[in-house]
């Protein structure tokens, strides 16, 4: 059976940033419960023709291979900068070109970063009601991280960690169930062939 394939995509339009920081935090956490083939993508990726794009055929090759990355995953890491109290416009302009019936049932961990925790609503309020637009399966536990959780760039704050394994252990534990669900004809084959024989 081949590997999960998890995308991590956040909306930042710089390396290092806080928003990538994350991401990393979660995909290295989600790697610590199973193995999967698991590739990160920041906005700046996308190149500069994405916001001039109107539609899917008029997209730069590097978006499009990154809206074609998200589509044929098998989960996603999904994340962005609070700007005035939402998600970025590019961010939300990228998955409009996002075929919705790609992400029906798909995990989705849901994240963003922001100046404070004013912010941290945004998540709630803003990422989850577009995910589920896509009728995607958005993990239970958000994440969210302000400037003071971050010291030159890395994640020091316990509470935003234990966000993480907590969101990176219930996107396993859909994964493998999946799997078993997928695995599980084949275990019963033999048995419904023994069965007939008797």
């Amino acid at each position: 059976m081949s590997l999960p394939r998890i995308v991590g995509f956040t909306a930042n339009l710089q390396r290092p940033s806080k928003t990538r920081a994350l991401a990393e935090s979660l995909a290295e956490a989600v790697g610590t419960h199973l193995r999967a083939e698991i590739r990160l993508f920041d906005m700046v990726d996308a190149g500069p023709g994405l916001g001039a794009a109107w539609s899917r055929d008029l997209l730069p090759l590097p978006a499009r291979r990154i809206v074609e990355a998200i589509e044929g995953a098998d989960a996603l890491i999904v994340g962005s900068p609070v700007y005035k109290g939402a998600y970025t416009g590019l961010f939300k302009h990228l998955f409009d070109f996002v075929d919705p019936a790609a992400l029906v049932g798909k995990p989705v961990i849901l994240s963003a970063t922001g100046g404070g925790p004013r912010h941290a609503l945004v998540v709630e309020h803003a990422l989850r009601p577009l995910f589920g637009f896509f009728s995607a399966h958005t993990i239970p536990s958000a994440v969210y991280g302000s400037d003071g959780d971050f010291r030159d760039g890395v994640l020091v704050d316990p509470g935003v960690k234990a966000r993480i394994a907590d969101a990176a252990s219930q996107l396993a534990e859909l994964l493998q169930a999946r799997a078993a669900r997928i695995a599980a004809p084949e275990v019963a084959a033999p048995v419904a062939a023994f069965a007939s024989a008797g």
